[in-house]
């Protein structure tokens, strides 16, 4: 089926910051028919809730975006929480698509589906060739059902269901909540906090060498369309910028553009993650899809965003 301004595209997950970016760019696209539902009013988790749904919307095509998400804390001290409510999120949305009819749909995951030693930069065939990452190994686990669930239907049903796997995102409508944010909202929070108040120091976890891939989120939401477009032979495609730093650059980048000199002090008993998280999209560029943000114009985006709706 072919995707046209007017297809019935139903948007899991729109009030996060990856769905509320999907939305908004389709929408500056003139797509004119996005569904989109509270979860006061769908309760994605509830299987017979989300098949009821999906059979009185008919939508044509899916994108979930709907996740429990969190940084590396939340990750870490919620592993029930983030391994059953994923699980069910991903397994109700896929198997009632596929119960209504629908041929294309995107699932999104993360790039800590990859093995926490994996070889640089990441290959797609990498996947489930060694150890996760400890902390947030209860998500990964989560996201690779949904790829394995993905290709599943693909085989046996000959579906075009298709999994983007993203390097770490940032954007508007971020999380900046120390407590269960990513590492670069929090960074930004922290460093503005200390600005405002005028501190000198701040402290980050682990020793600020391990290596971030970042990617402004509205590639994503233009991947999407992309890929939505397209009959791909493969369930499983990279989606990153190439743009890399060290947590540490990360901070001395943040200081600048924030215009702030502060001293850094580096909890080494906290953890410092996966070493490094660079993801290899070449099969992404073969197909003909390329990150179009630098960490600059996606930096300036995202702080004037912080700065209107999260500066608190």
């Amino acid at each position: 089926m072919k995707l046209r301004k007017n297809s019935k595209i139903f948007l899991a997950g729109h009030n996060g910051m990856v769905g509320s970016s999907i939305k908004t760019y389709f929408e500056k696209k003139k797509y004119n028919n996005i569904i989109t539902i509270n979860k006061s009013e769908l309760n994605l988790v509830n299987q017979q809730q989300t098949i009821n749904f999906l059979k009185k919307i008919k939508p044509q095509f899916v994108i979930i975006a709907a996740a429990k998400v969190g940084g590396i804390l939340a990750n870490d001290t919620k592993k029930a929480e983030f391994i059953y409510e994923n699980l069910m999120i991903q397994t109700n949305l896929i198997h009632a698509s596929y119960q209504v009819g629908v041929k294309n749909l995107i699932f999104l995951g993360s790039s800590c589906i990859y093995p926490k030693l994996a070889i640089q930069p990441i290959k797609e065939d990498y996947l489930l060739s060694g150890k996760l990452e400890p902390t947030n190994d209860s998500y990964a686990i989560a996201k690779i059902a949904g790829i394995k669930m993905c290709q599943s239907y693909n085989d046996q049903y000959g579906l075009n269901y298709l999994c983007l796997m993203p390097t770490n995102l940032y954007g508007p409508n971020d999380n900046y909540n120390l407590k269960t944010s990513h590492f670069f909202p929090a960074l930004i929070s922290k460093i503005h906090d200390a600005k405002i108040k005028k501190k000198k120091i701040i402290t980050i976890w682990g020793d600020g060498k391990p290596k971030r891939e970042l990617m402004y989120v509205e590639d994503l939401a233009m991947a999407c369309e992309f890929f939505l477009k397209k009959r791909v032979k493969h369930t499983l495609i990279n989606i990153g910028s190439g743009e890399e730093k060290t947590i540490k650059e990360f901070c001395n980048f943040l200081m600048k553009k924030i215009k702030i000199n502060l001293t850094i002090k580096y909890d080494l008993n906290k953890p410092k993650g996966t070493p490094r998280k660079k993801l290899d999209t070449t099969l992404a560029k073969r197909y003909g899809w390329k990150s179009k943000f630098s960490l600059k114009k996606g930096f300036e985006y995202t702080y004037q965003d912080y700065l209107k709706n999260h500066n608190l």
